[in-house]
């Protein structure tokens, strides 16, 4: 016992030694500090080596965590866009395979440019001169009868001014309600083909034949010369209509297709839809024709601008153009097309009577070799490109008659009765406009009764061609554009479908030929 205690004493004193030294030599070196200057400002941090470790493996921990979360992402998103999506394996072909499995592309060709619609120049300016020149003379010589007429009515008691009275009181009247009979009339026509154009293609050609033969007997009751040589005539008229619509009888059903199927861009409301301008009371012939070709031209401008552009033309402005760049084309058109359709008529009852007959056959040779000629160089379907291109008659009737050509349409254009329905429908108004005023004319004063009864004839049918023209135009015009642009978007198979029944020969009919039959020599 007494050894441990004298160790462990020892071992005390030995540390007390070593705290002693260690004490001294701190305070050394604080004076070594203090002496240096510079060293005093120093500041020294002393970090437990350990927690810093530990967070930098916390770090480098989730870090690789977030990195393989990221990697699994892409992985998966990349398996779903392969399921999706699978990937042709890589191939290595030589030059010559890859060439044969593709082929050379060729470059597109060119379309053509559009013939331009807005055309600024004055068509058949010749025939727009004379016709104004025509007009100045009317108005002239209208003006010179109308003074003669008031300077008879100043003087009471001469015999001039009793007949100009008489005048005024019997033969005015009537002649002045037709005109307003057949304003009316004109409308109503319009309107009702519009509405139901399928019915009232029958309705038209049977009506114009009662019409005619109603007027026709009642001046024939009339018992006067002048009265009776009138209403032969319409008898006569109302005879051929008759057998004209029995001939006609299986083209009735397709002519009302197109009228309802042509008449669908006039349905639009609103300022786009095709107007008519309306004629003036007392209408001369010559201007009555010229007014119903401007209002042909302009719908046909507004049908023509929805068939070639898809565009709606503002009627309006498709009027100026018409009274204004286009009237000469009227005027010319007004002088032809009349014509034309007499020809065209006359040729129809030529290659109806040609038979075997050797005379017979001459004659239709050679007018149907003139029709040839006339239907190249003026025709009814040249409105549509005069109001559309801005062409003159001649040029536009070349045009579109080029254009049936192109497309076989000749015989379905020839067989077309579109143009005798809006005829007989200005027949049918002046035959009602006859009946009025010839009635009102010999109850009052039966001397005028032939004077009034031809007047108002032909003022009721100018007003109802007036009219007319709408359904008209845009029936041309569904015509020409078909032959042009034939869509489907736009046409239906109305027309593809009766040019197959035609060359089929399933319809048998009778058509104006381009050129007559052979006679066989055999």
């Amino acid at each position: 016992m007494g050894a441990l205690e004298d160790v462990t004493e020892s071992r005390a004193a030995e540390t007390g030694e070593d705290r002693k030294e260690e004490k001294i030599e701190e305070k050394e070196e604080e004076k070594k500090r203090t002496e240096g200057g510079g060293d005093a400002d120093e500041v020294v941090v002393v970090v437990d080596s350990s927690d810093h470790q530990n967070h930098q493996r916390r770090e480098l921990t989730a870090a690789a965590t977030a990195t393989a979360t990221a990697a699994t992402a892409a992985t998966a998103t990349v398996s779903r866009l392969h399921a999706q999506h699978p990937v042709p394996p890589i191939q290595v072909v030589s030059s010559a395979a890859s060439a044969s499995a593709y082929p050379p592309i060729t470059p597109t060709p060119p379309q053509a440019a559009l013939a331009s619609l807005n055309s600024r120049a004055y068509t058949n300016r010749l025939s727009l001169f004379l016709f104004a020149l025509h007009q100045v003379a009317a108005a002239a010589a209208v003006a010179f009868f109308v003074f003669k007429a008031i300077q008879g009515v100043l003087d009471p008691d001469s015999p001039k001014a009793r007949r100009e009275k008489r005048v005024l009181r019997f033969w005015l009247p009537p002649i002045e309600g037709a005109a307003a009979v057949s304003i009316i009339l004109a409308f109503a026509w319009q309107k009702a083909v519009r509405t139901w154009p399928s019915f009232m293609v029958t309705f038209i050609l049977w009506s114009s034949f009662a019409f005619t033969m109603a007027a026709g007997v009642l001046l024939l009751c009339f018992s006067l010369p002048a009265t009776a040589g009138i209403g032969v005539a319409l008898i006569l008229f109302s005879i051929g209509t008759g057998l004209y619509a029995c001939w006609v009888t299986r083209r009735i059903p397709f002519t009302a297709r197109v009228f309802s199927r042509a008449l669908l861009p006039a349905q639009v409301r609103g300022p786009q839809r095709p107007g008519v301008p309306h004629g003036r009371i007392g209408l001369p012939l010559d201007l009555g024709l010229v007014m119903r070709n401007v209002t042909n031209l302009t719908v046909s401008r507004v049908v023509a601008l929805y068939y070639l552009r898809g565009m709606q033309s503002s009627t309006q402005f498709s009027f100026q153009r018409a009274v204004s760049r286009n009237l000469g084309s009227a005027c010319l058109g007004s002088l032809f097309v009349p014509t034309i359709e007499a020809l065209r008529i006359l040729a129809r009852g030529l290659n109806l009577l040609e038979g075997e007959d050797e005379f017979m056959f001459s004659c239709a040779h050679c007018c149907l070799h003139v029709m040839e000629s006339v239907f190249r160089y003026g025709n009814s379907w040249a409105f549509v490109h005069i109001a559309a291109y801005g062409r003159g008659f001649v040029a536009a009737s070349q045009s579109t008659w080029g254009l049936f050509e192109r497309q076989g349409m000749e015989e379905l254009v020839d067989s077309d009765i579109t143009s005798s329905v809006c005829f007989l429908t200005g027949v049918c108004s002046g035959a009602i406009c006859t009946i009025f005023a010839a009635s009102w004319t010999f109850a009052t004063h039966k001397h005028y009764t032939a004077t009034a009864s031809l007047l108002a004839f032909f003022v009721g049918y100018l007003m109802t061609r007036i009219g007319m023209a709408l359904p008209q135009a845009c029936v041309a015009c569904y015509y020409v554009c078909f032959a042009e642009n034939p869509s489907p978007r736009l046409f239906d198979s109305t027309i593809p479908d009766r040019l197959v029944t035609i060359r089929t020969g399933r319809e048998a009919m009778v058509t104006t030929p381009r050129f007559p039959r052979r006679i066989s020599t055999a």
